[in-house]
């Protein structure tokens, strides 16, 4: 799942970054059978990777019918939950976002590939909510936000990108801690190898029928290493890297990483 994607050349702070793209190219695709992958976490650890409230099946249902009408009809999944059922089609977690009381809330996710975070922990929360480890975004972003998704359009697709670096080359990470703990037994020589650059795809579209906005998170890895194959790439993250704001430096913890970043960027050898 090497990252097509390089976010890391569009900004130096973090960015709402929203802009549109053609429908035909809403779903990327890109994995031979996401259920593979999927079925034995929702199996093993359902409380981690999905959730739903009370209420949600209508949307979840027009949910599913829009991942169908991209991929074409597929077999029922008896017993499934729908937005589970279209998530096992797709490399993507897919959110469920409703308007209630007055508020956006999550109000069903597949989250297969989370970063440090839950579906237990997500589900029923407010735009700012789930935004509240973003430095400063209930002043910057979160009024600007909540006009994105009052004003979707159907048939609009939204697209943004972002991207960090992390000690783990596995998709699903529901905690930091375990992975943070084996930052300081990492050997700056092998920084490149053990280091990944995870890329995250996300867009945003109307649910027309029920009203909702289904919200896609597709998430690419690759070792750190692979840039040095690419000197203009290598060189646009060695500068994205350094020139980041504090407030994003802080939101990534970036500060964890800095020694071993820069000891690969002083001798970056390929994968």
């Amino acid at each position: 799942m090497s990252p097509r994607h390089r976010p890391w050349e569009e900004a130096a702070d973090f960015q709402i970054g929203l802009r549109p793209i053609p429908l035909a190219d809403w779903l990327e695709g890109g994995e031979a059978d996401p259920a593979a992958r999927k079925d034995p976490l929702f199996e093993r650890v359902r409380d981690l990777v999905w959730a739903e409230t009370p209420g949600s099946q209508a949307g979840q249902a027009e949910a599913a019918a829009m991942v169908e009408a991209a991929l074409g009809p597929a077999p029922a999944q008896r017993g499934l939950p729908a937005l589970y059922a279209a998530a096992r089609r797709v490399p993507d977690d897919l959110c469920l976002m409703e308007k209630r009381d007055g508020q956006w809330r999550l109000a069903a996710l597949s989250l297969s590939a989370g970063g440090f975070f839950t579906a237990a922990e997500a589900i029923g929360k407010s735009l700012e909510e789930l935004h509240g480890p973003v430095t400063g975004f209930g002043e910057r972003f979160l009024v600007r936000v909540q006009r994105v998704f009052e004003g979707l359009r159907p048939e609009l697709v939204l697209e943004r990108r972002n991207w960090t670096v992390l000690n783990s080359a596995d998709l699903h990470t529901p905690s930091s801690a375990p992975i943070r703990a084996q930052i300081p037994d990492i050997d700056p020589r092998e920084a490149g190898r053990v280091l990944c650059l995870r890329v995250e795809r996300q867009t945003l579209r109307r649910l027309p029928q029920t009203g909702g906005a289904l919200f896609t998170i597709r998430v690419w890895l690759a070792p750190l290493s692979d840039l040095a194959a690419d000197p203009e790439r290598l060189a646009a993250f060695a500068n994205a890297w350094r020139a980041a704001t504090p407030d994003l430096r802080a939101y990534k913890r970036f500060d964890l990483y800095d020694d071993l970043v820069e000891a690969f960027l002083r001798d970056p050898q390929p994968a």
